[in-house]
């Protein structure tokens, strides 16, 4: 009896060890020193992503990008025509502009491993604060979505900080944030499928959606 509990014990911490071990091995980076903005520290926050058309600027912009009431209905509006919901079977132009935000709203990008808000995205922030400032009674989720490179379990923390740090720059910039709430999908609603830094640096993203 007491072999039988102890063969049990045994091929029991084997298999544990197996999942263990599995579920980490799908890639290997290591965490970088964190400032207390929740930001990298590894390097710096002012990398330039192009869009289409070159810049952030909104007069760089492709016109499908500036989107307005006109063409979605109420910017606060959820339903089958915003483009939010079917962002995936838009242009890659379109992605590259709007990412999966609600019309009015741009998306934000990050430098690889980094959390911090960069200079570069000032512009962009700036604008969103405007929007959503004249939609007083409007609510956000800010999401928070991270490349493929690293653990899940470390892309989704990385992706909340994402969003932590750009939901403080929009209450810096006078957002209620009563009317703001944040989530992270880390790696695991990737825009662009390619593994290239091209691609890598598109879902290195915060995306802005009404609700």
């Amino acid at each position: 009896m007491k072999r039988k509990i102890l063969t049990t014990l045994v091929l029991a911490c084997t298999i544990t060890s197996f999942f263990l071990v599995s579920g980490c091995s799908k890639k290997n980076v290591v965490p970088p020193d964190v400032g207390g903005d929740g930001s990298s520290m590894s390097g710096g926050n002012d990398i330039n992503y192009p869009l289409a058309g070159g810049g952030f600027s909104e007069d760089n912009l492709p016109a499908e990008g500036r989107l307005d009431d006109s063409t979605y209905g109420s910017a606060g509006q959820s339903g089958l025509n915003d483009p939010r919901h079917n962002a995936d079977q838009q242009s890659d132009e379109y992605k590259r502009a709007n990412g999966r935000c609600s019309p009015g709203l741009f998306p934000i990008y990050f430098e690889f491993d980094q959390a911090g808000v960069g200079s570069s995205m000032t512009e962009i922030l700036i604008k969103n604060a405007d929007f959503l400032n004249s939609m007083p009674n409007s609510h956000v989720v800010i999401e928070g979505n991270s490349d493929e490179r690293g653990t899940n379990e470390y892309n989704l923390a990385l992706g909340e900080r994402r969003a932590i740090n750009t939901q403080q720059y929009l209450i810096n910039l006078g957002v209620d944030p009563a009317r703001m709430r944040t989530v992270s999908f880390g790696e695991e609603r990737p825009l662009f499928h390619g593994q290239d830094e091209d691609s890598y640096s598109h879902n290195r993203r915060v995306d802005f959606g009404l609700e």
